[in-house]
């Protein structure tokens, strides 16, 4: 064959090979339309079974990954521990994390960010959870739901060790804990998460000042805080003080919510005006 006859031999070669590619890229395509038609109309399986079919298409479709890693979260039951339970929540987070090695827009790896949270939070495994929240807050820090959810964290991480101190002693919820050691003991397990929850609330109200879920927290934060504190009658009162005020402002932001919001409780600008 002569210099001519090869080179037009490699040009039919990549032709094909482009061809195939675009065909690919087009089957993709469709597949993942299928997959959001099938998740819309509640046939989950059917739709993850047509997002990984895009997939594996076109495995540089992101967003074939972002609705497979959905579909696969949406299908998880929190609480529920059974093999197959586990297995979505597994899936989910691993192709979660196939999106963030692709590298794509920040707005795609922050959404796939919370998905991981998301999925380790639900599965309780709160270490993991506060790493991912941290790197969302890393990457978008005028967040304030992200301070909220760490802070949840936090108090979840501190309320194990409270209940667990209470149990021990034989201890009523509205009962005082006065044993020193028992004190001592709460402090050194909680004191970081209590500290840095408030922190974490202070931040998502610097950001929503209007955020009465985060006030709520607070009021149970101080409430932490005040439970270690037996040796200092003064700081104890200061926190529970502290905390029933926190108490108040939720309400009335509650409540200065609802008076703004319409028919349908959702705050308009009319009704702001």
């Amino acid at each position: 064959m002569n210099k001519s006859g090869r080179v037009l031999t490699v040009l039919a070669v990549l032709l094909a090979l482009f061809s195939a590619v675009g065909c690919n890229k087009l089957r993709a395509r469709d597949q993942l339309n299928k997959g959001v038609q099938a998740y819309k109309n509640a046939k989950y399986e059917d739709a993850i079974e047509h997002f990984k079919d895009a997939v594996e298409l076109d495995p540089t479709l992101v967003n074939a990954r972002l609705y497979l890693a959905t579909a696969y979260m949406g299908q998880y039951i929190p609480g529920a521990d059974s093999p197959d339970n586990n297995r979505y929540a597994d899936s989910a987070i691993d192709v979660f994390k196939q999106v963030l090695a692709l590298n794509p827009p920040k707005e795609q790896q922050i959404h796939s960010l919370k998905g991981i949270a998301s999925m380790y939070f639900q599965e309780k495994k709160f270490p993991q959870a506060e790493e991912y929240y941290k790197k969302i807050a890393d990457m978008d820090p005028n967040d304030p739901e992200t301070y909220y959810s760490l802070a949840v964290i936090d108090w979840m991480q501190a309320y194990q060790p409270d209940q667990k101190a209470r149990a021990e002693l034989g201890l009523k919820p509205t009962d005082e804990l006065k044993d020193k050691k028992a004190c001592d003991q709460l402090k050194e397990a909680n004191a970081k998460e209590v500290e840095d929850g408030i922190q974490n609330l202070q931040k998502a109200l610097q950001l929503r000042p209007d955020y009465d879920d985060a006030m709520a927290y607070l009021n149970l934060m101080y409430r932490q805080r005040a439970e270690y504190e037996c040796d200092d009658a003064d700081a104890r009162k200061a926190d529970l003080k502290t905390a029933d005020d926190w108490v108040d402002k939720t309400m009335a932001t509650k409540k200065a919510k609802a008076e703004k919001s319409g028919p349908t409780g959702i705050v308009t600008t009319e009704s702001t005006q």
